[in-house]
């Protein structure tokens, strides 16, 4: 690849990038239905035609910053899991503030909008949120169980799957606004429940201590 043509892709992915953070900030906090890719490049500054070269269609572009989305919440945790393997504790707490901070950004427009005009991508976004949870938080439970801060007589799966049923069953549009909660306090309710559930009842004290200094803070 010649320089010209290096600096030619490194422009082009300049310009899908903001293309991408724009659309992001606006579909997950209006959701996308009532926002037009006219007023993305109205906002970006930016020509319909360029704006077309990059995503053809909003659909392609709702596509790329979900991809976008999930990428990011995959390296957050994987951040997490690196840094708390061996202290239970402080991967929780660092697990609940991911989940508090990639889920407080998706508010219940778009959720809505989701679910009601693009059915196949909310079926995907239900699929991978359940591998992440599955992969991520069973590893910490299967660690915190090592640390003998997990009770032994409740399978660890069983608690995967129940929080799974809970995170179906409660993080849906209609659910969320009938129990007055967003999708952020919503997630974080249910994993705190279920992972207080979890614990080895002679180790509670721990995480209480624990959480009591972190609000001090």
């Amino acid at each position: 690849m010649t320089g010209y043509e290096q600096k030619e892709t490194a422009l082009d992915n300049r310009a899908r990038r903001r293309i991408i953070a724009a659309a992001r900030a606006s579909f997950f906090a209006h959701g996308f239905r009532s926002v037009t890719m006219d007023q993305l490049a109205e906002e970006l500054a930016m020509s319909k035609k360029t704006l077309y070269a990059h995503f053809p269609s909003k659909h392609a572009l709702l596509e790329a910053l979900l991809k976008e989305k999930f990428v990011g919440v995959e390296a957050d945790l994987e951040r997490v899991a690196r840094e708390s393997s061996s202290d239970f504790l402080a991967g929780l707490e660092h697990l609940l503030e991911c989940v508090q901070r990639h889920t407080a950004e998706v508010q219940p427009p778009f959720i809505r909008d989701l679910q009601r005009e693009g059915p196949e991508l909310f079926k995907v976004v239900e699929d991978r949120r359940r591998e992440i949870i599955r992969r991520h938080v069973g590893k910490l439970f299967a660690d915190g169980r090592r640390q003998g801060l997990i009770r032994k007589d409740v399978p660890v799966q069983l608690v995967i799957e129940i929080l799974l049923g809970a995170v179906q069953a409660i993080m849906n549009p209609p659910r969320l606004a009938e129990l007055d909660l967003t999708p952020a306090t919503g997630f974080r309710a249910i994993i705190s429940v279920i992972i207080e559930g979890a614990l080895n009842p002679k180790r509670k004290s721990a995480l209480s201590r624990r959480n009591g200094a972190h609000h001090e803070d």
